[in-house]
């Protein structure tokens, strides 16, 4: 037989981190490999369960980033992997068939929801779940254009892209599609002004933007949001990929706005960290408009969109999630980190611009860097990376030194975001707030800590 240079599973298993880093650079991201090594995130992790993982020379890291919130219940949850095994002998995949597991978790997932939302599509990612709620608020309402704010992320692929709130992601990819319209966040003014002129099929925004910096819209703009879009005949969709699951203290963050949206995206937490799986789910109503009728019932699909396995984990991790009161525990837990950080910001001002956030979605935004100093001492250089890296330069002072895995936010690298399992204990919450108390004390003033890790990062 010909040996066409194949890695086996056991073999591949056994890769040193800097085989996986040359691999990585030959065929997949050459550059991305490049940052993660000069950052030291090139970590090589061989087990995780609960909120520890181990890299391979057996040192114990706790993870803060959560999958960016794909892991609320923690790595490896036993009932999780069990609900896997259970069906691991059924067909995962047969479209020319109802799936039994997916109808199981479409009625568990419209128990869970707001108001009447009870009708679901399963996919397999936030932006898949991002395009069919566009494509579902278009088809119902028969209108062209959608809104939405500036600093929001909701995927990038093409259509979640064009709602996506940042230039740097969109402009390689000009034109976006069109009639999306970007206003400014938190503008209320601005968003009634573009409802005005008509023809808006969808708002869709997050109630808490995770990687916009972790910033919570002004309070009443949500319910006015949704008063706004009742009146000009506009859906409003609700982003809950990030913050839903309990990660903001409710099961869903716009409940603690006393809203019901016209559709809600899930994602991430929803497959328990374990499988990848998302949905958009809506109300009868728009439902049949949209999709209603034998002519319109597949205009929108997906293969592996529900198959049996993803939808086994979803159907546990709901279960999970009430009996666990996972919801709950975020709340109280969050309190008490939030007023953890508060009491550093206090005390290292220099450093801290502000902590804010809900449960156990937090962000620390640092203060932004006098120019005029680094452009002296480095020429440019460091200025440069400390725009760009200044909340990734603390992640790998963290993670490197104190074995805690955090990363910024993708529209505000200014900002480190706090996401752990919401099964995390108080002592492991500690261990964060001394770790960053350490580094504040150790360099004393941010421009000084920026210095020496830059210089460590060109440097190599």
């Amino acid at each position: 037989m010909k040996d066409h240079g194949l890695i086996g599973l056991e073999e591949g298993l056994s890769l040193n981190s800097r085989e996986i880093q040359e691999l990585y650079k030959r065929y997949m991201n050459p550059s991305l490999a490049s940052m993660i090594g000069l950052l030291k995130f090139d970590k090589r992790y061989v087990r995780a369960e609960g909120v520890k993982v181990w890299d391979d020379s057996g040192v114990e890291y706790l993870d803060f980033l959560g999958g960016y919130g794909a892991l609320n219940f923690g790595h490896n949850d036993p009932r999780l992997n069990a609900a896997l095994e259970r069906v691991s002998g059924a067909p995962n995949l047969l479209q020319a068939s109802l799936g039994t597991l997916s109808a199981v978790l479409a009625n568990n997932l419209a128990a869970i929801m707001p108001g009447e939302l009870r009708h679901s599509f399963f996919g397999n990612s936030g932006a898949e779940a991002v395009e069919g709620a566009l494509k579902m608020a278009k088809a119902a309402t028969k209108k062209k254009r959608v809104i939405y704010l500036e600093g929001s992320f909701h995927g990038k692929t093409m259509g979640a892209l064009s709602v996506t709130g940042r230039s740097k992601y969109q402009t390689p990819f000009a034109p976006m599609v069109p009639g999306c319209i970007m206003v400014p966040f938190g503008d209320q003014a601005a968003m009634e002004q573009e409802l005005e002129r008509g023809e808006t099929a969808a708002v869709i925004l997050e109630a808490i933007q995770s990687e916009g910096g972790v910033r919570i819209l002004p309070p009443g703009y949500l319910e006015k949001t949704r008063q706004l879009c009742r009146q000009y005949g506009t859906l409003l969709i609700v982003d809950e990929i990030q913050t839903g699951f309990g990660r903001t203290g409710t099961i869903f963050a716009c409940e603690q706005e006393g809203i019901v949206p016209d559709i809600i995206c899930t994602g991430k937490s929803l497959g328990g960290g374990v499988m990848p799986i998302s949905a958009f789910t809506t109300t009868a109503e728009i439902w049949d408009k949209a999709f209603g009728g034998f002519d319109k019932c597949a205009l929108h699909t997906s293969t592996f969109g529900g198959n049996t396995r993803a939808a086994a984990v979803g159907i546990t991790a709901i279960r999970m999630l009430v009996e666990d009161d996972l919801a709950g525990q975020a709340r109280l837990q969050g309190d008490y980190i939030m007023r953890r950080l508060q009491e550093l910001q206090e005390r290292f001002p220099g450093f801290i611009k502000e902590v804010r956030g809900r449960g156990l979605l937090i962000g620390i935004e640092f203060n932004p860097l006098a120019r005029g100093i680094l452009n002296k001492v480095t020429g440019g250089k460091i200025n440069q990376i400390a725009e760009e890296y200044m909340a990734a330069l603390i992640a790998g002072e963290l993670i490197n030194n104190y074995q805690i895995i955090t990363a910024y936010t993708l529209n505000n690298p200014n900002v480190i975001r706090i996401e752990p399992p919401l099964i995390i204990t108080r002592e492991q919450l500690d261990r964060l707030v001394n770790a960053l108390q350490d580094i504040f004390q150790k360099y004393q003033s941010m421009w000084k800590f920026v210095l020496a890790s830059g210089k460590k990062m060109i440097t190599g």
